[in-house]
């Protein structure tokens, strides 16, 4: 990265960082009086919120298909599938393919569980955080 404000977002996080915490939705987390899991999970790894509800309607449905999963959040299977995408690459659904006895395969998905994904948080925030001390620590007197 080499941005001359400091601030990264969307894909133009820093080498070797998974994900991509967005100082604004940081500032918005430490202003609410009591942040959900929810509200913390899409801070911490950038998504959207019909991402995370995606997340969590998951951990309620483990083994679920697009279509099923759908109908329990109540949108569409492509965007569905959007944020099935998403959660999958920041490791926090996992895809199983199941074989049909008529013939063909159905892709089965299942959420991270919970344990694990506050590893992952507490993970991110370690990454950014030492990303951050990292671009303090470079500024100079011509930088300021």
């Amino acid at each position: 990265m080499d941005r001359s404000d400091g601030i990264y977002t969307a894909g133009s996080e820093p080498e070797g960082m998974s994900t991509d915490p967005d100082p604004g939705r940081f500032r918005d987390l430490m202003l609410a009086d009591e942040p959900g899991f929810e509200e913390v999970m899409a801070c911490v790894f950038g998504l959207q919120r019909h991402e995370a509800r995606t997340y969590l309607a998951l951990l309620d449905t483990p083994g679920s298909t697009v279509a099923e999963l759908a109908e329990v959040v109540d949108r569409d299977r492509s965007n569905v599938n959007r944020s099935l995408t998403t959660l999958r690459e920041k490791d926090l659904a996992s895809r199983q393919r199941r074989l049909l006895d008529s013939g063909g395969h159905v892709y089965q998905y299942t959420a991270t569980p919970v344990e694990e994904a506050r590893g992952l948080m507490h993970e991110t925030l370690d990454e950014w955080c030492a990303y951050v001390h990292e671009r303090i620590d470079d500024f100079g007197e011509d930088d300021i």
